[in-house]
């Protein structure tokens, strides 16, 4: 049987993340230009996550045609990565529409 890659695209973005972020009582205070690259590296370890299950299903469905898999491995593939692209483009609108509302704040 095959290795699939863990169900959620981000996870180990939020781990890693959540393990170099200055959330505790005695840490040192971040510099917008820090939280800037911090949420950046985020997202870009995130998208590389999808873009990687996307890739596992490219893989599984190949080694599917050979005969090195079976139909149950391509269709968990495939809904993981359909899952984990779904998540991403909620993310995408959820951000969207933050910005908008910053957007309409009157100063």
């Amino acid at each position: 049987m095959i290795s699939i890659p863990s169900l959620s695209a981000i996870q180990p973005a939020i781990s890693s993340v959540s393990a170099n972020s200055n959330i505790s009582a005695n840490a040192k205070t971040t510099t917008p230009a820090e939280a800037t690259e911090s949420f950046a590296n985020f997202l870009q370890q995130a998208l590389d996550s999808v873009a990687a299950q996307e890739q596992n299903v490219h893989t599984v469905n190949d080694q599917f045609i050979i005969g090195q898999a079976d139909v149950n491995d391509v269709l968990i593939a495939a809904s993981r990565a359909e899952l984990s692209l779904d998540l991403t483009s909620q993310v995408r609108n959820k951000v969207i529409e933050a910005y908008q509302e910053i957007m309409r704040i009157t100063i």
